[in-house]
Parts: C-alpha cells; sequence; structure tokens
C-alpha cells in the first residue's frame, strides 16, 4: 500500500482539557433539496436543488462558516466525493460554546503548578499532579493528542481514505486504546511501537480565557527505537511514502529515526518536513534540531519558537521575518527544491520565506469572532495538517497555506485537535495573501 505521506512524531498521547457544546446540523437526501439550513438565525448554506442519489462531484457553497469580516470572501465550495443513499446523512457541527466555569481555570492552578498562562513544557516531577488534578477536580475531558499525531489526523480529515501513516510509540493501556480509536475514526492508520513498562504520554492543558499552558509527560513517547523504523515490517511503509514528516518533540527521543527519514528523503528525493513545536526544542535540542534542518524542504513553527531559534542561534533582536529568511537560507542537503520556512503568529498573517528569495510572503488570517473561540490547543498542528494535505495533492503555496489557517480555524472552535464537519466533504479554501519585503 502507498502512503502519499507519513507522519512521524515524539509524542503520541491524551490530552486532558475541559468540555464545550456544540450545535448539530444533519444533511441527508432530503434536506439537500431545500435552498438553505439555518442554523439559529444565520443561514450556513445555500444548495441548489438536486436530484436525491446522483449528487457526486457536487459543490454545495456555503455561506461564511468561518468568518464574520464582510469585507472579505464569504462563500466556500465543498465537494461531495460520492452519491447519497436516501437515507444517509452528513453530520455538521458548528461550536455553540460558551464562556464560564467549564472553559476558564482559575489562575491559582497556573501558580500551583507553576505554570505561564499560554506556553509548552515538558513536565517536571512538580507537574505530576496536574493530570489526576484536572481528570478528578476539574472536569476535565479526554481527547486523543500528541503534537504530530493531531496532524496527521488534520490531513486525513482533508485527504482520500488511507492516505496518511503514523508511527509513534505508546504504553500498553487503555490510554493507548483510545489513540487507536480516534486514528481508526479518522481514518488514519498507525503504526504504534508498545512499550510495556510505561503508559502511553499525557499532555496536561490548562485553559484561561483563549489562552492554553500545556505540560506534557512523553513516559513511553520519549522511548521510540530506530530497530521499530527499519523493521521489515514498517520501513517498506516508509519506503512507500512520498512526504515525510517529524514533529519537533520526536528529536528529543529518537534522533536516529528522525535522521534515517531525513537520509532516505534526500536520497529519493521525496519532501521532508519538520515542525519546531515548542520553544525548548530550539533552546535545549539544539543540536538535534540543527542535524536534521539541512534535509528540511519544509520548516514550521510559530512566533514563539522562531524567537526562540533566534535566542539560540545568535539571532536575537531580529524580526520573525528575519529568522524565517534565516533558517530558508541553511544550505541543503537535497538541492532539487528551495526550502520554505512558515511561521504562524496566531491572529496576525502567516509568514513564509523561500530559500533564495527577497524577503517573505504574508497570508492574512481571517478573524474568526472571540466568542466562537474555546481552545487553541493543537492550533499549530491543525495548520500544519491541512498545509501538509496541500503540498500532497501538489498545491501551491498560495493555496496550502490557506488550508492549514482554515484547518486551525475549525479547531480553535473545538475543545483540543478536533475539526468539525464531515471529512467526506472537500473543500476549497480562500487563496488571499499579500507579498512584502523586509
Amino acid at each position: 500500500m502507498k502512503f502519499p505521506a507519513l507522519l512521524f512524531g515524539g509524542f503520541s498521547g491524551i490530552a486532558f482539557s475541559h468540555p464545550i457544546g456544540s450545535d448539530n446540523y444533519t444533511l441527508n437526501a432530503t434536506t439537500l433539496q431545500s435552498r438553505e439550513i439555518l442554523a439559529g438565525s444565520q443561514s450556513l448554506f445555500t444548495i441548489s436543488t438536486y436530484p436525491e442519489a446522483n449528487c457526486k462531484g457536487l459543490e454545495i457553497p456555503i455561506m461564511n462558516p468561518l468568518y464574520s469580516d464582510d469585507t472579505e470572501a464569504e462563500v466556500y465550495s465543498y465537494k461531495l466525493n460520492r452519491n447519497l443513499d436516501p437515507s444517509e446523512q452528513l453530520d455538521f457541527s458548528f461550536n455553540a460554546c460558551e464562556y464560564g466555569e467549564t472553559l476558564d481555570v482559575d489562575a491559582a492552578m497556573l501558580e500551583k503548578y507553576g505554570l505561564k498562562a499560554n506556553d509548552a513544557i515538558l513536565a517536571e516531577e512538580k507537574h505530576m499532579g496536574i493530570f489526576d488534578d484536572l481528570l478528578n477536580n476539574r472536569d476535565a475531558k479526554l481527547l486523543a493528542g500528541g503534537a504530530a499525531q493531531n496532524t496527521a489526523r488534520g490531513a486525513q480529515y482533508i485527504l482520500p481514505p488511507s492516505s496518511v501513516l503514523f508511527i509513534g510509540c505508546v504504553g500498553a493501556d487503555s490510554t493507548a486504546d483510545t489513540l487507536r480509536d480516534a486514528c481508526k475514526t479518522a481514518g488514519l492508520r498507525a503504526e504504534y511501537l508498545v512499550d510495556p513498562s510505561l503508559s502511553t504520554g499525557r499532555c496536561g492543558v490548562v485553559i484561561t480565557g483563549h489562552d492554553r499552558s500545556m505540560v506534557t509527560h512523553l513516559a513511553a513517547a520519549n522511548e521510540y527505537k530506530l530497530s521499530h523504523l527499519t523493521s521489515p515490517e514498517i520501513w517498506p511503509l516508509v519506503r512507500a511514502a512520498r512526504m515525510y514528516y517529524v514533529g519537533g518533540y520526536h528529536l528529543t527521543a529518537c534522533p536516529p529515526a528522525a535522521m534515517a527519514l531525513a537520509e532516505e528523503a534526500a536520497k529519493e528525493n521525496k519532501v521532508y518536513a519538520v515542525n519546531l513545536s515548542a520553544p525548548f526544542i530550539p533552546q535545549f535540542f539544539k543540536e538535534q534540531l540543527d542535524s536534521v534542518i539541512p534535509y528540511c524542504d519544509y520548516v514550521i513553527g510559530n512566533e514563539t519558537e522562531a524567537a526562540a531559534y533566534a535566542e539560540s542561534h545568535g539571532l536575537a533582536g531580529k524580526s520573525v521575518s528575519e529568522i524565517a529568511v534565516a533558517i530558508a537560507g541553511i544550505e541543503k542537503v537535497n538541492k532539487e527544491r528551495k526550502r520554505v520556512v512558515v511561521i504562524t503568529q496566531g491572529t496576525e498573517e502567516t509568514l513564509v520565506a523561500v530559500q533564495g528569495e527577497q524577503g517573505v510572503k504574508g497570508f492574512k488570517v481571517h478573524d474568526v469572532p472571540k466568542k466562537e473561540i474555546c481552545d487553541t490547543t493543537g492550533a499549530g498542528d491543525a495548520f500544519a495538517g491541512g498545509f501538509l494535505a496541500g503540498l500532497v495533492e501538489s498545491k501551491s503555496l498560495e493555496e496550502s497555506v490557506p488550508m492549514g489557517q482554515w484547518l486551525a480555524s475549525l479547531s480553535i472552535k473545538e475543545l483540543g485537535p478536533q475539526y468539525v464537519m464531515s471529512y467526506s466533504l472537500y473543500f476549497l479554501p480562500p487563496m488571499k495573501h499579500v507579498t512584502r519585503s523586509e
């Protein structure tokens, strides 16, 4: 079996966070014949009438379900990839969260565990109590997580079935079973190394307003072995993939495996992408990161991670644009394609630097109303998933970046790294960007 993409991460784990509400709407062969489907007072869908079952290939224009800025394009197109039986339905979920005690955690919890409001750290001994605290005392919700695995599920959400393979390490416990179920639901193939001596990794997420503080205990995820990757069962799957993506967390676990993929990509002229993942990766795992960057065709990160990279690489004081250009300019092993560096900045424009080109391209981020934002956990993972899905489908940067932004905008309306709307619909995002030089 051939996989267009293989996503490989150091953290396969469960995220603990807080529950939200959502409103669900259904499309079936009957309701699709109506002109409009309403959610509250807002018309979210405008649909042309068509025969019940003969709807494969139908493009459904959706009227601005994501953004409220009337100055921007408001029509998004979804394409049905198969016919619907008369009794079949597609479910759509649109967030209807309200902020209150179920979402906001008292700042005292941050103080209790020595956490910052918007951060990502590895758990130390003093943090270990947070996981039971969240589950037992904060009515937290258990969700499938793991940065690279979130990205894998996001990419598979957009791509055709069986497009993505994920590899990581888990324990022999019920938490790992939860991950397997989540991957199965997403149509994602997961090939885990199982370490029975350790628990599956966990990530506690403390939400205060729109900020999230993540505390990660890697556990089994930190014990991945190169021997699993190169085994007769797994390596043929690796060889069959056209694109490799490595989460930065994996550089803390098994750098030889990340390097094996890098060398295979360079040898076979396949795409190799790495995510910076967290500020501590370029800060404390600089040598490991620097060893794979020359192999990278794509480097993805956010502005905080870019600043951390700058601090550890003699670029302190440089702008985010200048940092992106500097990373893009590092010499490549495989010179068949230019390196592309993508830096997200939350609600600010996404910056893209291309090796050998002047300045950066800025891609505007469409506003998501604050009342619709529930949880930014996994937004960067979702962006990477949408962006990589575009690349797998041979789309341009001008198409792939908005795909990443769109998937991230869906994710932040949900609790944790989840995505609304059925992935049996195909998204055609708007393509808007501006070019500038610094």
